[in-house]
Formats: C-alpha cells, structure tokens, sequence
C-alpha cells in the first residue's frame, strides 16, 4: 500500500492537483457514459463493451462514474464480480485520496 501511495504523491507533484481534477472528472464521465452504452447495447442484441473494459476504466479512477451508471441504468447488478468489485474499487481509491489529501507531502 506504501508504494501506491508513494506513486500517486508522485503523481500529484508532477501534474498538478488542478489537472487530476480535470483528468478524474473525464474519466468519470466516460465510465458513466460506458455503463449507458452497454445497456443500450444488451437491449439492442449489439456488440457489447468488454467486462474487461469497465473494469479498466474503474481502476483507472472512474469508479464514480460506472458505479452510479450500473446502479441508474440497471446494468449488470445482478453479477456478483461487479457489485462487489467495483464498489471495492472505488472505495480503495476514495481511502487514497483521503489519505493524501491529509497527509503531509
């Protein structure tokens, strides 16, 4: 966990606080956006978005985003890996902005 931390200190000093914001709003949005698509598409018969894919955008610090989509759109609620998996994703990634945010640099 010490080295998790240590790479986003990092990260935070190189780019800049005001950038990260931007970046996880973004990424966000795109999670959100995701989950509606994919809903669309398993309505539709479509070609779907690769489970793989949601969590990459999850990890990525779009937790937020594909949480609050999977919950309003109904979309894979009833698969165990994401009702646990993303949530825990999340709450990991909230616990290290917490912690950042009141630890000295």
């Amino acid at each position: 966990m010490e080295i998790v931390i240590e790479i986003a200190k990092g990260i935070i000093e190189t780019i800049g606080m005001k950038n990260i914001t931007f970046y996880l709003l973004i990424i966000n949005c795109v999670g959100f956006l995701t989950m509606c698509f994919d809903k669309f598409k398993a309505k539709k018969g479509y070609w779907r978005t690769p489970e793989k894919t949601i969590f990459t955008i999850t990890l990525l610090g779009g937790g937020i985003g594909t949480v609050s989509g999977m919950y309003l759109f109904r979309h894979k609620t009833k698969k165990t890996r994401f009702t646990i998996g993303l949530p825990t994703i999340l709450i990991a990634e909230i616990a290290i902005i917490v912690y950042l945010l009141f630890s000295s640099f």
